[in-house]
């Protein structure tokens, strides 16, 4: 039997397609603007001084200046007291929240951007439809699925993912090339394969030394030594590896390897010292479809995945850029700016002692 090379490659771990909702309402930047309904519980509202009468939309009572939100037994359950229990519990992630969405709302303001009501109302149906769903029954879906109500995902999905692409304003081209890899992704053969993990250089170069003497044991050494605890109780069985997903590494090597051999030792790149061992067992059958085909939903699903690596990128650079003070986490964090030759010129200027001294270091 063929064996393999003792090589090393920087890859990640193996994962699953993502389906076309999480697509839509997920992603890098949209997974930190969920969760206001509790901005909303938290949030300061208008009260009547004065006035001891029950706020029907709210569920409060308010009592001259006290703001109440129970009675027990008599005794009073305050805003304030309900709004602390609130911050203690979730503070840290409903602020991220908000902070986030801060950084969207300035962003459009300096550049004189804006996102209407029919805009969003717009792309709401036009992913219903892709959905083959009208708009209520869309709703339902992100409510069942999701937990997100009509508010909640138009202002903190489809509002930031609007209001991000603009700021982005890139013009999201799909070449041949990009769709020949769609089509080969999602309907072209996957490699079975089998995986070892490890943490340890030494330890997973003993293994594969043990495994090229013993290929037919791979399945018991998966069991045995494998640290990643849902393959290793299958005797290291993963789900098929598809030819351009995650690490182009790691689709090379899977895909160079015939049934029965295995692959060298593949350092994962999550900077977390994993190792890994692969093993071919075979390769899945090309599903039968015709480019031209499904070339539309490729198309739909590619624009998607840029669009959301466009308003990611952008995103970062704002977050970078801003000056964040949190008083919940106690961190604060400042945009790092270039400083231009003139800026370099007067400081050497007004303190050549300083300047000296830095340029000596």
């Amino acid at each position: 039997m063929d064996q393999g090379n003792q090589a090393t490659t920087t890859v990640p771990a193996p994962s699953q397609p993502k389906s076309k909702l999480t697509i839509i309402i997920s992603g890098t930047v949209l997974a930190v603007l969920a969760a206001a309904i509790l901005f909303q519980v938290l949030r300061e509202r208008p009260s009547n001084p004065g006035l001891a009468a029950e706020d029907g939309a709210a569920g409060r009572a308010s009592v001259g200046q006290e703001r109440y939100l129970a009675r027990v037994n008599g005794e009073l359950v305050t805003w304030d007291e309900v709004a602390q229990e609130c911050v203690d519990r979730h503070g840290k992630d409903v602020l991220e929240n908000v902070i986030n969405r801060k950084i969207i709302q300035q962003a459009c303001t300096q550049q004189n951007i804006t996102v209407t009501e029919a805009e969003v109302n717009q792309e709401v149906l036009r992913i219903s439809k892709r959905f083959g769903l009208d708009i209520d029954g869309w709703y339902n879906l992100l409510l069942t699925e999701r937990g997100l109500s009509r508010v909640q995902y138009q202002r903190d999905v489809i509002w930031p993912i609007l209001a991000l692409k603009k700021l982005a304003n890139e013009k999201i081209v799909i070449s041949d090339q990009d769709l020949k890899k769609a089509y080969q992704n999602n309907y072209g053969e996957m490699v079975k394969a089998r995986m070892i993990m490890m943490d340890h250089p030494r330890r997973i170069v003993e293994l594969w030394e043990k495994i090229r003497k013993n290929p037919d044991d791979f399945e018991r050494f998966a069991r045995e030594y494998s640290i990643e605890p849902n393959s290793a109780a299958l005797g290291g069985a993963i789900p098929p590896i598809r030819r351009y997903s995650g690490d182009v590494n790691l689709s090379n090597a899977a895909f160079k390897l015939k049934p029965g051999e295995f692959s060298g030792i593949i350092q994962l790149g999550d900077g977390l010292n994993r190792y890994v061992i692969l093993k071919c067992e075979g390769r899945t059958k090309p599903v039968t479809h015709d480019l031209k085909s499904v070339q539309a939903d490729l198309h739909a699903t590619l624009s998607e995945e840029k669009i959301q690596s466009a308003v990611a990128r952008v995103f970062d650079k704002l977050k970078k850029q801003s000056q964040i003070d949190n008083y919940i986490t106690k961190t604060a964090s400042r945009p790092v700016k270039q400083i231009s030759a003139n800026d370099a010129n007067a400081f050497r200027t007004a303190f050549p002692q300083a300047a000296e001294a830095s340029a000596n270091k």
